[in-house]
């Protein structure tokens, strides 16, 4: 699966497999497996419900984040993620020189640091230094801004795990939704994640969970030759 992954030099690569009572799915990026992940899981979703014949409207992943399940509404697949645990941090001054841009406030989460800063235009602008970025403890770093014409906005960055910047996250919002939430003093919220290639996701904070929309289409159906 790895090699898959890095042959295929996406953000993250998905694998899923029938079990007796769901699926069970893993993602790799280029570089390492990780622990969850939210446009893959989408795309899973979007293959299920629309190539590989599967009956309903809700599917069911066992993951290593625990069983995560998406709902298809209509043209849109909801998420429903854990909401990440954060704590307030001391803004970590490599990150912020790596970053190129000093924020407001810094928190951790269960693998990422969550840099907030005040406005969008700071967002659009950041060019981090990936070299130096790379050789800081984060695995990935959130930034995040109140919107224009959104709740908040987000870029997302993992040069470690072999991500330099990934256009669409959808763990990053397991943490990203309980700030926001929180800090807008509302459970339902616009994102927009500002990649080059822009994600824009619908936002609902339940507590201990968190419902991510978001729409997939299919690109490509091809086949893999493996000598293994």
């Amino acid at each position: 699966m790895q090699h898959v992954a890095a042959e295929n030099n996406l953000a993250e690569t998905a694998f899923f497999v029938k079990e007796p009572t769901g699926y069970r799915i893993r993602w790799f990026t280029p570089l390492a497996e990780v622990d969850l992940c939210g446009h893959a899981t989408l795309a899973s979703a979007h293959v299920l419900f629309n190539y590989l014949g599967f009956k309903g409207d809700l599917l069911e992943f066992q993951s290593r984040s625990g069983i995560l399940r998406v709902k298809r509404k209509g043209e849109f697949l909801t998420l429903d993620f854990p909401a990440d645990i954060m704590v307030q941090v001391d803004i970590p001054e490599e990150l912020a020189e790596a970053i190129g841009l000093m924020p407001v406030l810094a928190y951790k989460g269960k693998t990422d640091f969550m840099l907030v800063y005040s406005s969008q235009k700071e967002i659009e602008q950041i060019v981090p230094n990936m070299h130096r970025l790379f050789q800081t403890e984060a695995r990935g770093t959130i930034v995040t801004a109140p919107g224009d014409e959104v709740d908040f906005v987000s870029r997302f960055f993992a040069p470690r795990v072999g991500v330099p910047e990934d256009p669409v996250t959808g763990s990053a919002h397991t943490t990203l939704i309980p700030y926001w939430s929180k800090r807008l003093g509302k459970t339902e919220l616009s994102a927009m994640q500002l990649s080059k290639r822009i994600g824009e996701l619908q936002c609902i904070f339940n507590g201990d969970r968190v419902e991510i929309s978001g729409k997939a289409l299919t690109y490509l159906k091809g086949e893999i030759f493996s000598e293994t």
